[in-house]
Formats: structure tokens, C-alpha cells, sequence
């Protein structure tokens, strides 16, 4: 689990939240950042290294997908600038602070892959699950609630559009 410290000094910004709202709301979203710059690039990964049968419709597939998360990304940093915060953007901060884990170094095959960017869009809606209900409730952050579930309903299509392709 990423730490949950402070990702960076936070700048001046008056929009009616105290200052550990703000700290929160950014601490999550550069989570958030770590963990899709982690599956954007896993997804990647997999469109450049899958073989077999659906070799093509996969390929096709997978960067329907990453670019999705590159648009997702882009918003959630953004988000973490509109809140005062700083957007990470070092692969060692990424690495440091994302909830998924790497790709495996052994290839795999396509439902592998397939299982395995939909176990961390799961894991995905399951952390920004539990925190639109921090935002809303305890950092009474509705607009970051709002966002999260955007952000929920994006990947919730991407994890179906995952588990649609499972031959299994």
C-alpha cells in the first residue's frame, strides 16, 4: 500500500476546504496518478508484446485502452493542481506510491494479460471506491467526490470491456 504522507507542500488555494481536506484530496489523487501511470503503462506493455490468435483485436484493444488512461491521467493531475497540490510525475514516485504491482517479467499469454490489467482495474475501483466516500463525507469535498466517480465509472467500463474478452 503507497504511503499516505504528504506528496508535496500544497500552494496557496481559497476554495472553501481547510488545508488537511486539501492535503487529503491531493494525497489521494497522486495515488490515483501512481496507479494509472502504472496500468497505462502495463497496458502498453501488453499491446506491444501480445501474440496469439486475437493478436490483432487485442493489440487493437489494448491501445483503445492506454489511451483512455493517458487521458485519465491528465485529468487526475490537473485535479491535483486545481486542489493546491503538486502532480507527481517521477517514476520513482509513481513507483513508490502506486497500489499495483509491475507486469510479470515472463511473457504471458493474452488471457494472462488480460487477467492481469483487470485484477488492477479492480484494485483501482475498490481504493477510489472507498474514496469518494472520504471525500464526501469526512473532507465534505463534493467536487472531488464528483470527480472520483467519474473516474470509478470510467474504469468500471474498462474492467467489463476486460472481462468481456476472457474466453473462460
Amino acid at each position: 500500500m503507497p504511503k499516505t504522507t504528504t506528496h508535496s507542500a500544497l500552494e496557496p488555494a481559497h476554495i472553501g476546504l481547510s488545508e488537511d481536506a486539501k492535503i487529503g484530496i491531493v494525497n489521494t489523487l497522486n495515488t490515483l496518478l501512481s496507479d494509472e501511470f502504472a496500468l497505462y503503462t502495463k497496458t502498453r506493455n501488453y499491446h506491444w508484446n501480445v501474440r496469439g490468435p486475437r493478436f490483432h483485436s487485442l493489440h487493437i484493444f489494448f491501445e483503445k485502452q492506454y489511451e483512455e488512461l493517458d487521458e485519465l491521467m491528465d485529468e487526475v493531475a490537473e485535479n491535483a493542481r486545481q486542489f493546491g497540490g503538486v502532480a507527481l510525475g517521477r517514476m520513482a514516485d509513481f513507483l513508490e506510491h502506486t497500489n499495483l504491482k509491475e507486469a510479470p517479467a515472463k511473457q504471458q499469454n493474452e488471457d494472462q494479460m488480460i487477467e492481469d490489467l483487470l485484477k488492477d482495474h479492480e484494485i483501482v475501483i475498490q481504493f477510489v471506491r472507498e474514496k469518494i466516500d472520504e471525500a464526501d463525507d469526512k473532507l465534505k469535498a463534493a467536487d472531488a467526490a464528483d470527480f472520483l466517480t467519474s473516474v470509478l465509472e470510467a474504469h468500471n467500463k474498462m474492467a467489463w470491456m476486460l472481462r468481456s474478452h476472457l474466453t473462460k
